[in-house]
């Protein structure tokens, strides 16, 4: 009986130590974010602190949504302005999201600009600034709820920085907090050690390039399903 006794003494302790239990590991929180501030010198209004140079240190942050909003292959003719038109590489953990699909493209310094379908038509004030931006499709707001998430930071990458600026702005047009939007630059000149390589080149001088495009993290848009706003 005594026997007995000790081992409900000695469960009983178990259970109370498991009540307890020891301290919760604590969750570590992320430092918080700078508000956006544009580079001085900047032409398409590259962030002064989270770009190119700095952005290995921001990545694989949960209240951060990482966006490249370049094509996989953009029509127009970068190579003219030493750039390329082949998205070649991303960074790792950002999704693609291409602008050109999402609106109206303005003018750009290249020829050959994509000029198919969109989910918004934009029209511009003689400063260019967006005037308007008119959904052509049903979807078209919600998708850009779905793939611009209002309750977490965007940073915004391309190229040469220019659809990055130009996202920021058409988001901030219709609604989203501009203290959350960052476009983070150029991905041309991007040297960092996470970078996601779209190319694989033949050793050989005469081979074909492989396009390993489904490494991407990819967000396609089927227009032909998607409902015109009549």
């Amino acid at each position: 009986m005594k026997r007995f006794a000790v081992l409900a003494l000695c469960l009983g302790m178990l259970a109370l130590a498991s009540c307890g239990g020891a301290p919760a590991a604590q969750v570590q929180t992320p430092d918080p974010l700078p508000v956006p501030s544009v580079q001085a010198d900047s032409e398409f209004g590259v962030d002064a602190n989270i770009n190119m140079e700095t952005i290995d240190g921001f990545l694989g942050r949960e209240d951060v949504c990482y966006r490249d909003v370049r094509m996989l292959f953009d029509p127009a003719d970068y190579a003219a302005i030493g750039g390329e038109a082949d998205l070649t590489r991303t960074i790792e953990g950002f999704k693609v999201v291409p602008y050109p699909y999402i609106a109206t493209l303005p003018a750009l310094p290249v020829s050959g600009a994509y000029e198919g379908k969109t989910l918004f038509t934009l029209t511009w004030n003689q400063d260019g600034s967006i005037a308007s931006a008119t959904p052509n499709y049903r979807e078209s707001q919600m998708i850009l709820d779905e793939l611009f998430p209002k309750d977490k930071a965007i940073f915004l990458m391309c190229g040469g920085g220019g659809y990055a600026g130009m996202t920021r702005d058409l988001l901030i047009y219709l609604g989203w907090d501009a203290d959350k939007l960052y476009n983070i630059g150029a991905n041309w000149t991007y040297k960092g050690e996470h970078a996601l390589e779209l190319i694989q080149y033949p050793e050989e001088a005469d081979g074909e390039n492989i396009y390993a495009t489904w490494r991407a993290d990819y967000a396609y848009l089927d227009f032909d399903r998607l409902h015109p706003v009549q």
